[in-house]
């Protein structure tokens, strides 16, 4: 025997409600493509972070928080960013020094020429000693 439950216009209502709320959370909760995401590498004896925000062709804004090891902030004399799309054989020219915009905190600009998966070099030399990482960036 099976017992058959009658759908009142009152549960109905309930149940519109429940999906709206569900759908709403879902929307609020999902990630945001604004987001910048953040990686992270070891470039000797620094740990260098690296974010891009929605990476295009064209003139990109690279940020760069810069630690020791320790994760205390250090301040390199030198930070270079080197573009480069391996899979098609393009080097470019490295991009203007990374200016300091606050402690641990460098700017560069980045020009990615073409769509495609770039590989980002950050090299860095001071007081420590010297450093690379490099970056995987997917330009739209």
């Amino acid at each position: 025997m099976s017992v058959r439950r009658q759908v009142t216009p009152r549960r109905a209502v309930i149940g519109a409600v429940l999906i709206v709320i569900a759908a709403l959370a879902a929307w609020w909760l999902w990630p945001s493509d604004s987001a910048k995401p953040v990686s992270r590498s070891t470039a000797g004896p620094y740990l260098v972070a690296l974010r891009v925000d929605s990476p295009h062709t064209g003139d990109n804004t690279v940020d760069l928080d810069v630690t020791d090891q320790q994760g205390n902030v250090v301040a390199p004399d030198r930070i270079s960013v080197e573009p480069a799309m391996p899979q098609m054989g393009h080097a470019l020219p490295p991009s203007p020094a990374a200016a300091a915009v606050t402690p641990g905190h460098y700017r560069a600009t980045v020009n990615l020429p073409m769509p495609g998966q770039w590989e980002i070099a950050v090299k860095l030399s001071g007081a420590p000693g010297t450093g690379s990482a490099t970056f995987s960036v997917q330009a739209n």
